[in-house]
């Protein structure tokens, strides 16, 4: 098995990574949509999210490495994960502390910064838009998520089953302890960020490889 071997542990480490960080920014997300219905309805709307996210994973994985192997769409996937890594970079120096914290409230229905309240200054919402907007969230996540999986370990095939599966688990099983852990050590997140940029450059390194032939037996390149 490849995982034995430096490049597929090197390879693995990245994936773990990058799961720990997507996995847990998607239940912030969720918990963060969730938050602004009544305590009965926000439990079932973050149960909705982890398994609709779940479901996504397992569909996106199915496709997704599938074509990555056409030729020209390993450099548009990267450049899709580099436009990733902008919006995650914004998102990090925006500083959502508040948001993150309220996100992570609803989501362990705990009160975190002690104010009396769980996500209290989320405004109000019905369960439909509730559950349109993790959805939404859920389909743009996900796709991030297997896209940096299958883009780290794309040469080693057992790393990629590994950390499609590490992905689904932590969203299944972890989800709220993950958000917790990304709330408390910000820093992860920024680790996460790299990695993913080192995979977004790394895909387009190689796509471009792959489609300079083409372009070049075409004429547009000289």
């Amino acid at each position: 098995m490849e995982i034995f071997t430096a490049a597929g542990f090197y390879a693995l480490l990245q994936v773990m990574a990058i799961d720990l960080v997507l996995a847990g920014d998607n239940a912030v997300v969720i918990g963060l949509a969730a938050a602004g219905l009544p305590k009965e309805l926000r439990g079932k709307a973050i149960l909705v999210g982890i398994i609709a996210a779940t479901v996504l994973r397992i569909a996106f994985a199915a496709i997704t490495t599938q074509l990555l192997a056409i030729t020209g769409l390993l450099l548009a996937g990267g450049i899709l994960l580099l436009w990733v890594c902008w919006k995650m970079w914004r998102e990090l120096q925006a500083g959502h502390a508040q948001r993150d914290q309220e996100g992570t409230e609803a989501l362990t229905n705990t009160d975190l910064n002690a104010d009396g309240t769980i996500a209290g200054s989320v405004p109000r919402k019905t369960f439909g838009q509730a559950a349109w907007q993790i959805i939404v969230a859920d389909v743009s996540m996900s796709l991030d998520n297997v896209l940096a999986v299958a883009g780290a370990a794309r040469d080693h095939p057992t790393v990629l089953v590994i950390g499609l599966a590490m992905s689904i688990a932590l969203m299944g099983l972890a989800a709220s302890y993950i958000a917790r852990l990304l709330n408390r050590w910000h820093w992860i997140a920024y680790v996460g960020l790299a990695i993913i940029l080192y995979v977004a450059l790394k895909m387009m390194w190689e796509g471009w490889h792959e489609v300079q032939p083409a372009i070049v037996s075409a004429g547009l390149l000289g």
